[in-house]
Protein backbone atom coordinates (compact mmCIF):
# COMPACT_ATOMS: atom_id res chain seq x y z
CA UNK A 1 0.00 0.00 0.00
CA UNK A 2 1.50 3.85 -0.78
CA UNK A 3 1.11 6.54 1.35
CA UNK A 4 -1.15 8.06 -0.90
CA UNK A 5 -3.38 4.62 -1.16
CA UNK A 6 -3.53 5.18 2.67
CA UNK A 7 -4.29 9.04 2.44
CA UNK A 8 -7.42 7.84 0.17
CA UNK A 9 -8.56 5.39 2.25
CA UNK A 10 -8.46 7.40 5.42
CA UNK A 11 -10.42 10.21 3.57
CA UNK A 12 -13.24 7.25 2.78
CA UNK A 13 -13.59 5.69 6.12
CA UNK A 14 -13.97 9.12 7.92
CA UNK A 15 -16.61 10.00 5.16
CA UNK A 16 -18.24 7.07 6.02
CA UNK A 17 -18.27 8.39 9.19
CA UNK A 18 -20.43 11.00 8.70
CA UNK A 19 -22.60 9.38 5.59
CA UNK A 20 -22.10 5.45 6.03
CA UNK A 21 -21.35 2.98 4.09
CA UNK A 22 -22.51 5.38 0.81
CA UNK A 23 -18.87 6.86 1.01
CA UNK A 24 -17.19 3.57 -0.39
CA UNK A 25 -19.77 3.50 -2.85
CA UNK A 26 -19.13 7.01 -4.36
CA UNK A 27 -15.17 6.21 -3.92
CA UNK A 28 -15.98 3.59 -6.45
CA UNK A 29 -17.06 6.20 -8.76
CA UNK A 30 -13.77 7.81 -9.19
CA UNK A 31 -11.75 7.01 -11.79
CA UNK A 32 -8.41 5.69 -10.74
CA UNK A 33 -8.92 4.00 -7.53
CA UNK A 34 -9.95 0.34 -7.04
CA UNK A 35 -12.29 0.00 -4.17
CA UNK A 36 -13.27 -2.83 -2.13
CA UNK A 37 -15.65 -1.63 0.32
CA UNK A 38 -16.05 -5.29 1.89
CA UNK A 39 -12.61 -5.63 2.85
CA UNK A 40 -12.74 -1.65 3.68
CA UNK A 41 -9.81 -1.07 0.97
CA UNK A 42 -8.69 1.39 -1.76
CA UNK A 43 -5.60 1.30 -3.75
CA UNK A 44 -5.03 3.93 -6.33
CA UNK A 45 -4.15 2.56 -10.04
CA UNK A 46 -2.35 4.57 -12.91
CA UNK A 47 0.22 6.69 -13.25
CA UNK A 48 -0.80 10.00 -11.33
CA UNK A 49 -1.93 9.22 -7.54
CA UNK A 50 -2.67 12.67 -6.68
CA UNK A 51 -5.10 13.08 -9.13
CA UNK A 52 -7.00 10.42 -8.23
CA UNK A 53 -7.00 11.93 -4.77
CA UNK A 54 -7.79 15.31 -5.91
CA UNK A 55 -10.58 13.29 -7.52
CA UNK A 56 -12.06 11.63 -4.40
CA UNK A 57 -12.31 14.78 -3.02
CA UNK A 58 -14.05 16.44 -5.47
CA UNK A 59 -16.29 13.55 -5.69
CA UNK A 60 -17.43 14.24 -2.00
CA UNK A 61 -17.57 17.85 -2.45
CA UNK A 62 -19.86 17.75 -4.96
CA UNK A 63 -21.83 16.23 -3.52
CA UNK A 64 -22.11 16.82 0.34
CA UNK A 65 -20.55 20.43 -0.03
CA UNK A 66 -17.58 22.11 0.98
CA UNK A 67 -17.48 20.98 4.67
CA UNK A 68 -16.90 17.61 3.13
CA UNK A 69 -13.62 18.82 2.12
CA UNK A 70 -12.57 20.42 5.14
CA UNK A 71 -13.55 16.71 6.74
CA UNK A 72 -11.15 15.10 3.86
CA UNK A 73 -8.39 17.75 4.57
CA UNK A 74 -8.54 17.28 8.48
CA UNK A 75 -8.94 13.71 8.22
CA UNK A 76 -5.32 13.05 6.88
CA UNK A 77 -3.65 16.40 8.24
CA UNK A 78 -1.81 14.33 10.90
CA UNK A 79 -0.45 12.03 8.03
CA UNK A 80 0.17 14.89 5.61
CA UNK A 81 3.41 16.30 7.78
CA UNK A 82 6.00 13.63 6.97
CA UNK A 83 4.87 14.54 3.08
CA UNK A 84 7.06 16.90 1.54
CA UNK A 85 4.57 20.28 -0.21
CA UNK A 86 5.26 18.97 -3.62
CA UNK A 87 4.06 15.43 -3.12
CA UNK A 88 0.39 16.49 -1.43
CA UNK A 89 -2.33 16.44 -3.80
CA UNK A 90 -3.36 20.11 -4.03
CA UNK A 91 -7.00 19.35 -2.78
CA UNK A 92 -5.42 18.47 0.80
CA UNK A 93 -2.82 21.65 0.66
CA UNK A 94 -3.50 24.10 3.29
Amino acid sequence: MTPLDHIAEQIIKEQELIIGPLAWSEAGKVAGLSVDGNKKEVHIVGADQKVAVDALVAQYERLFGRASHEACREAVASLLASFSPADIPTSLRL
